[in-house]
């Protein structure tokens, strides 16, 4: 089998996608991460605190509509006792995010707590809160999964303390420092001559489960090779045209999705069974019914996986109706 051509990559002449996570509206505020700008925050009655249980955070629930705001509180003495995660500011006022440990094991979806609020992940509702709350909780989300993984030394071994606001780790043995790390993905919407879509089912994934496909960027790789690289790799197939169409945040975790449209140059499909368990090109009626009839699951909207394929679709992918818990 030859190896994929190189990709040519258009110009970005169009409007980007709208995608969730990726609102720019918090302003990071990272000159106020050192410690005396953290007691600076912590020491006004206007800072807001973003408490999170196991990487679940507090939300309020609009009965009758898709959308969902965060709780938030005011600094309590406590939060000071392991340092607070500076999150930034919006609108004049900071945010910081603290850990509820004794909480843990009582976070769960399936109710409302005392308050009135229920507990949820990101995945679950980032895409029914506001660009603010959002880019709160991608921010706080990213950061706590970040520290669950990296209490110790990446070069001694030595327990790491917290610093700047919760953006950095160091090492009390060697002074080495340790920030948290970001991992470049793309995922990508091919079609063919034909304007069919491809899509795929990856290995963990449930029976019907199909998107559109993706990897992560090797040592050394450009996003556009990385395109051309990971779709031959996949699936056997060369693509040419490729258009950047927007980047995500996405904390799970710790990825940035950078997403492209491109062009198959065959249609052939060999697939990479230590990759993909099924892939095959879709019209947009074969996936209208194929997703309507319940055959075939789509990405939650939250992703830009829905947003790729919806693009390419046209619209909204209409799905039959289901049980949300409340």
């Amino acid at each position: 089998m030859r190896g994929p051509t190189v990709a040519c990559v258009s110009g970005a002449d169009e409007t980007l996608l709208d995608l969730a996570l990726s609102g720019v509206t918090i302003d990071r505020a990272a000159s106020e991460r050192a410690e005396e700008g953290v007691a600076r925050a912590a020491a006004d009655p206007r800072t807001r605190v973003l408490v999170l249980r196991d990487g679940l955070a507090q939300v309020r629930l609009e009965d009758g509509h898709p959308s969902a705001s965060l709780v938030f509180r005011g600094v309590r003495p406590e939060d000071l006792q392991a340092p607070p995660r500076f999150l930034g500011r919006h609108d004049g006022v900071a945010y910081l995010a603290v850990d509820d440990p004794d909480g843990q094991d009582h976070a769960s979806g399936a109710g409302p707590d005392a308050a009135g609020a229920h507990w949820r992940s990101l995945r679950d509702l980032g895409a029914d809160l506001s660009d603010s709350d959002a880019g709160l909780l991608t921010t706080a989300t990213a950061l706590h999964g970040w520290h669950r993984t990296s209490r110790h030394c990446t070069r001694c071994g030595a327990p790491t303390e917290v610093v700047d606001g919760g953006w950095v780790r160091r090492c009390p043995q060697d002074g080495s420092e340790h920030y948290p790390r970001t991992d470049p993905a793309v995922i990508m919407a091919i079609v063919d001559e034909h304007d069919r879509i491809l899509l795929g089912t990856g290995l963990p994934w449930p029976e019907g489960r199909v998107s559109v496909l993706a990897g992560f960027v090797e040592a050394g790789e450009s996003l556009e090779a990385a395109v051309a690289r990971e779709v031959y790799e996949e699936v056997g197939v060369a693509v040419t045209d490729l258009t950047y169409r927007g980047n995500q945040p996405w904390p799970f975790p710790a990825s940035l999705m950078f997403g492209f449209r491109g062009r198959a140059l065959s249609t052939e499909l060999t697939i990479d069974p230590a990759e993909i368990r099924y892939a095959a090109w879709f019209t947009r009626e074969e996936l209208a019914a194929k997703v309507w009839d319940g055959t075939l699951t789509l990405p939650s909207r939250l992703s830009i996986a829905r947003a790729l394929i919806e693009e390419w679709f046209g619209g909204p992918v209409r799905e039959p109706e289901r049980t949300h818990p409340t």
